[in-house]
């Protein structure tokens, strides 16, 4: 192969600046596109077409300007190239790096907790929070609105489950009626009662799910494993769904957190001997339920000998059935406040959160209770 003489590639260059294109330098040399290419691109590295040789161009440095000095008969006396530092992929990598290094994320990895006893597993009801509810002090004799129910609610559950045991086992029940209001409509779907709600039920939707992922983040310091069912109620039949989906994604990864997306109305548990049972109960009385169990879980009725059934909707403590059925019921109260439509039609009730402990041989072995005043 002859190589290629600095005749030539000025020649290409001098053509180029004829004919503005290389197809045009290609005809009036009646050659190939590629062969003017490369006798342009040899002019370049050798300094021929005016500009820097690109060998002599440092590492990591470009070409951003160059000025030229001529004398009175047109000679190029001296010329300046200007360069820039050139930063490399590798380079920007290491920058990344190095700027994330103590990057710790939004969403930590909650550490494993030791010590938790592995025959027992808590229960925390979440009972009726009517996120987004509103009441005037006036009106109802308690102020409420989303920021103070987020602050008191989280406040409560974070001293409970403080004083709760580290049971390794632990499920977190949403009760129903998370939400005041399951729609921008602001009232109840089936019987279109109109509602007592603060700001916008996105916000309201946001907070709730926020708020859940803080306790359920909390109860994995303190139990090993975590079970998570939402309960629909009256109120959050749709918004129900929204949360649990919402959890589910959130916890996708983390093997030590169960989303339970299951539907129906009901939730049924067997822990060793213990069986567990609930219901917002809007649909079925809370005294039908013991039935029910049995009817729909016969397997493990018949292997468990502590049986519970959890109920919500009416907002006031009570236990409406003993263990003649087989089964205790149980009804939890709300932490939220009366609205007006409530306190005016007389309803009373105190207003708590709490944890319950089971043995899986023993049954219940303690509880946690914080009033909400």
């Amino acid at each position: 192969m002859v190589a290629l003489t600095d005749e030539l590639a000025q020649e290409a260059v001098a053509l180029l600046k004829e004919e503005g294109t290389i197809a045009g330098v290609a005809r009036r040399l009646n050659l190939s596109r590629s062969t003017v290419q490369n006798r342009l691109q040899r002019a370049t590295e050798r300094g021929l077409d005016g500009r820097l040789p690109a060998s002599s161009i440092p590492v990591g440095q470009r070409i951003i300007g160059e000025s030229t000095l001529y004398d009175d008969a047109g000679n190029l006396r001296q010329r300046w190239v200007k360069t820039k530092t050139e930063r490399s992929t590798e380079d920007d990598i290491e920058t990344i790096k190095s700027a994330f290094e103590n990057y710790e994320g939004q969403h930590r990895i909650v550490p494993t907790p030791n010590g938790c006893l592995s025959d027992s597993l808590t229960l925390y009801p979440l009972a009726d929070w009517h996120l987004g509810l509103y009441a005037w002090k006036e009106e109802t004799e308690a102020d409420w609105d989303l920021p103070t129910a987020e602050r008191t609610i989280e406040a409560a559950m974070e001293s409970v489950i403080n004083c709760t045991p580290k049971s390794k086992y632990a499920v977190v029940l949403g009760g129903g009626d998370l939400l005041h209001a399951d729609s921008p409509d602001n009232q109840i779907a089936k019987s279109k009662n109109p509602l007592d709600v603060d700001t916008r039920y996105q916000k309201v939707l946001r907070t709730a799910c926020h708020l859940l992922v803080r306790i359920v983040d909390r109860t994995l310091a303190n139990h090993e494993e975590v079970l998570v069912r939402i309960l629909s109620g009256n109120h959050d039949s749709q918004s129900a769904v929204a949360v649990t989906y919402f959890l589910a994604a959130w916890y996708r990864n983390d093997p030590r957190v169960t989303i339970d997306t299951d539907p129906s109305l009901f939730f049924w548990h067997r822990f060793g001997k213990v069986m567990l049972g609930a219901s917002h109960n809007h649909t079925v009385k809370i005294a039908q339920m013991p039935g029910l169990m049995a009817a729909r879980r016969a397997e493990d009725w018949g292997k468990s000998r502590f049986r519970y059934v959890h109920g919500f909707h009416l907002h006031n403590a009570s236990k409406t059935a003993t263990e003649g059925n087989g089964c205790l019921t149980e009804i939890h109260q709300s932490p939220a406040p009366k609205d007006a439509w409530h306190f005016e039609s007389g309803f009373v009730s105190n207003r708590s959160v709490k944890s319950i402990t089971y043995h899986k041989e023993l049954g219940e072995m303690s509880r946690t209770v914080r009033s909400i005043v």
